[in-house]
């Protein structure tokens, strides 16, 4: 697969994938703008027990989102060019962004307890990481693409760690929707698995020698 090294090219696949992303992540707040006159006839407090799981929404996918940019950054600060197959992926990777503000709107007003709503939510989350990793891989794996000084900085086991715990998630509030979006707090078991997984390789490649 050839890499495409036009500067001007990598710079538009760039500036168009931060602005994608930071209109996703301003999409999320237009359900609450209009908010501020029930604010002030209600008060806070109320306001803010009246629409709990709308703000829980709204604060997980902006923290979802700006950590899948922020990951996002960091890969393609690795490359200075780039291939079809990782243009491609990068537009699925946007779809994925873009269809969060939706999902979280979803999410805030149906009720607790929502299998299908727990599936279209961590679906997407889902689609968003997996879609990333490949394109980690096809950055690693394509001779040339990968920038010397980034070269150990890339590891694929990091990602595909993030991707099973992801994947557990969405299993985990399909089949228990009593944990509801809780369940996502497992992918804070990242960094241990990651280790444990890395340990396991060492030990396997070892082995085989």
């Amino acid at each position: 697969m050839a890499v495409m090294r036009t500067q001007r090219g990598f710079d538009r696949l760039v500036n168009f994938s931060d602005a994608v992303v930071a209109i996703a992540i301003t999409l999320l707040i237009l359900p609450l703008v209009d908010a501020g006159p029930e604010v002030v006839k209600h008060g806070i407090g109320p306001y803010f027990q009246d629409n709990f799981w709308q703000l829980l929404a709204f604060a997980i996918s902006f923290a979802v989102i700006a950590r899948l940019w922020m990951v996002h950054h960091q890969v393609f600060d690795w490359i200075d060019g780039y291939t079809n197959g990782l243009m491609w992926l990068n537009i699925l990777w946007l779809a994925a962004i873009v269809f969060m503000p939706f999902t979280a709107n979803v999410l805030s007003d149906s009720p607790n307890g929502q299998p299908d709503v727990y599936a279209l939510y961590i679906g997407d989350l889902l689609l968003a990481t997996v879609t990333m990793q490949f394109m980690e891989v096809i950055i690693v794996r394509t001779p040339g693409m990968l920038l010397p000084e980034a070269a150990d900085r890339s590891d694929l086991l990091r990602g595909w760690t993030f991707v099973i715990l992801m994947a557990l998630a969405l299993v985990l509030a399909v089949l228990f929707p009593g944990g509801g979006m809780f369940w996502l707090l497992i992918l804070f078991l990242s960094q241990p698995l990651h280790i444990l997984l890395k340990r396991l390789s060492r030990r396997g490649a070892s082995t085989g020698t």
